[in-house]
């Protein structure tokens, strides 16, 4: 299991114990947890109880004194997978964390995500990729099996592409699948991200693509746990919005989900944040499906969020207050760093 957030509580306590016992009867387990985003895990006596059961419990880039002038700080384990004897796969935008207990103190209500089960040889690609993480953090190598695909049976086939990014892959690679796939657009694409802070390239993507008649659809939490990030996106809507982009801000708390559906054809499902961090530095991973069944489950989910979201009209927007434009243009200078 690789995570950015483990946050002690609630249901995730019935998950540690799962741990331990698996443990207990001799299953391997290797959690790999960041240590930036975890910091109340690593204090919190459930950590302790994992690694006396036989857990292999490992901080991701650990965050201490002694490593400030060796590492980059900003740069963050953000992967979210869990590989179940290299025959079942979890990935997706949700933490180790249980909605019911999670900051419920930051006034944003629950968060909003999904996972997506996966089965078949996209498991073995999704266990290398835990693999290549552990072995940057341990030396330790352990690498799965190869995956094997059943061409006999295409009728239940779900074509999947596994795209990792971060230290060691090629550059903005995920990037380049979003840019990429947003292009070949004709008809519509849907967008859902919690924390929107746009590099020159995708803005200009989403601005000429809308204005090439493509119906471009962005779904972003009206509250986020994260203030700078929340005025530094809302810099973007004017050009947005002018270029006929449709920007819905969702109120049943905080949309975690990181989805894009083109044409209600095919999708790209993860852990990437549209911000420069999530692009261009952290270890992340997404998948792409190529799979209309699939992609209309996801499109109808994002129906679901737009239920909940309020269209933002340009006319009302340009009536805001100069306090408001005076923090949006605040926080924009920021957000190369957000």
């Amino acid at each position: 299991m690789v995570f950015y957030i483990w946050h002690p509580g609630g249901l995730i306590d019935n998950v540690n114990q799962s741990l331990i016992k698996a443990a207990k009867r001799g299953v391997k387990v290797d959690l790999l947890v960041d240590s930036a985003g975890s910091p109340r895990f690593f204090n919190h006596p459930s950590s302790s109880e994992l690694q006396k059961a036989g857990v292999n419990l490992v901080q991701a880039l650990e965050v201490s004194p002694w490593r400030i002038f060796l590492r980059r700080l900003d740069l963050r384990q953000h992967r979210k997978i869990i590989v179940i004897d290299d025959n079942v796969a979890y990935t997706g935008s949700m933490n180790m964390v249980d909605p019911a207990f999670f900051k419920q103190g930051a006034g944003v209500g629950q968060w909003i995500d999904i996972m997506v089960r996966v089965t078949g040889p996209t498991v073995n690609v999704l266990s290398a990729i835990h693999s290549w993480d552990w072995e940057v953090e341990t030396g330790q190598r352990n690498l799965p099996n190869l995956p094997s695909a059943k061409i006999e049976e295409p009728s239940v086939a779900h074509p999947i592409q596994v795209v990792p990014s971060g230290p060691g892959m090629p550059d903005n690679l995920i990037s380049q699948v979003l840019i990429l796939a947003i292009n070949q657009a004709n008809q519509s694409v849907c967008i859902t991200t919690p924390y929107f802070v746009p590099s020159p390239d995708l803005l200009e993507t989403l601005k000429v693509t809308a204005q090439r008649g493509v119906k471009v659809e962005l779904i972003i939490p009206h509250k986020n746990d994260s203030l700078m990030v929340k005025w530094a996106s809302r810099a973007f809507y004017t050009e947005l919005l002018e270029s006929g982009v449709e920007i819905h801000e969702f109120y049943g708390g905080l949309l975690h989900t990181k989805s894009v559906v083109i044409d209600e054809e095919f999708c790209l499902v993860g852990t990437v944040n549209l911000d420069m961090r999530s692009l261009w530095l952290n270890f992340e991973v997404t998948l792409a499906v190529d799979d209309q069944a699939f992609t209309k489950e996801m499109h109808w989910l994002q129906t679901t969020y737009k239920e909940q979201s309020y269209l933002v009209d340009l006319d009302e927007w340009q009536d805001r207050s100069i306090y408001s434009r005076f923090l949006e243009r605040l926080f924009y200078l920021f957000n190369p760093l957000l």
